[in-house]
């Protein structure tokens, strides 16, 4: 569950409600395709713009398209502010048969270390699934220190750590996860995210990559993760220089309107597609990824 490929899929909304038939559609694609685990309600899937009880109903809905169209595990996001919604969510996920559980410190105040550490130790003593921990800072304006993840991951039920792109060198950043995995247990995983630098995070040497890419084109994803896992470097230049210009808008807008934009043009989802006020690229931007999406790189491989 928590290694190799794992896809976060927008969660579509229609005149700001979820919509379950284009939403099912995107899980049973991805269980289809054989990606490792699928992250419902990640950051990709909109996860704070949703009520408690939209969120129940979507893990309800990722767990009953995955059972149909094959067992692949489901990992759901639990952040929230209240920590009283934070359990809510993980018993609500956990009670709709996911494998897995999600969550960043999300917080309208920014946490330190002491209440961070406090917030991992109350819900990891709360749940009964793994929990992987993301650093977020972008979104939660908190950044984990590598001290703190190691204490972190001597809680109970700890699966994996979703780390955001790896600074320095490669040799720097291999040195970096190797002293995290001497520190941590052994059956904890080490994750990247920040779709550009997925591939340099796994060849570096991290066990799984948390894909946005992937909750859309999943063999594209694949065959990138495939080869960065398997130390290809050649092939992993080729299918990055091809996915440059997307990588390019991910890192000036972020990752959710460029793959929402896409889902619209390719037509697994309406338009509009994400929660208001938020819009999908327009003009020269929207114009790009419409080439990039009728060429070869965004094709099944």
């Amino acid at each position: 569950m928590f290694n190799g490929l794992s896809a976060f899929p927008l969660t579509p909304l229609v005149n700001s409600t979820v919509d379950e038939k284009a939403f099912t559609a995107l899980i049973e694609r991805l269980a289809a395709s054989q990606v490792d685990a699928i992250g419902a309600l990640g950051s990709t899937g909109s996860y704070a713009y949703l009520s408690v009880a939209e969120r129940a109903r979507v893990a309800r809905v990722a767990r009953l398209a995955t059972r149909a169209a094959g067992e692949v595990p489901v990992v759901v996001s639990i952040g929230a502010v209240k920590i009283d919604e934070v359990l809510r969510l993980a018993d609500d996920a956990q009670q709709a048969g996911v494998s897995g559980l999600l969550m960043a410190p999300v917080s309208y105040q920014p946490l330190n270390r002491d209440e961070v550490y406090r917030l991992y130790e109350r819900v990891s003593q709360a749940v009964t699934v793994p929990l992987c921990v993301y650093d977020n800072p972008a979104t939660t304006r908190f950044a984990f220190d590598d001290e703190l993840l190691i204490a972190v991951c001597q809680l109970p039920h700890i699966g994996s750590l979703k780390l955001g792109p790896l600074s320095g060198t490669r040799a720097e950043a291999s040195a970096r996860l190797t002293a995290l995995r001497q520190a941590i247990p052994a059956h904890i995983t080490l994750g990247i995210s920040g779709d550009a630098h997925a591939a340099a995070g796994l060849l570096a040497g991290c066990d799984v990559w948390y894909s946005v890419l992937a909750g859309l084109f999943p063999h594209t994803a694949r065959a990138l993760a495939d080869a960065a896992l398997q130390g290809r470097e050649e092939e992993v230049n080729r299918l990055n220089a091809a996915l440059a210009p997307l990588w390019a808008l991910f890192q000036r807008y972020g990752s959710l309107r460029p793959i929402a934009t896409l889902a619209e043009l390719s037509g697994a989802v309406q338009s509009p597609c994400l929660p208001f006020p938020l819009r999908t690229l327009q003009g020269e931007d929207r114009a790009q990824l419409a080439a990039l999406l009728a060429g070869p790189a965004l094709a099944p491989h």
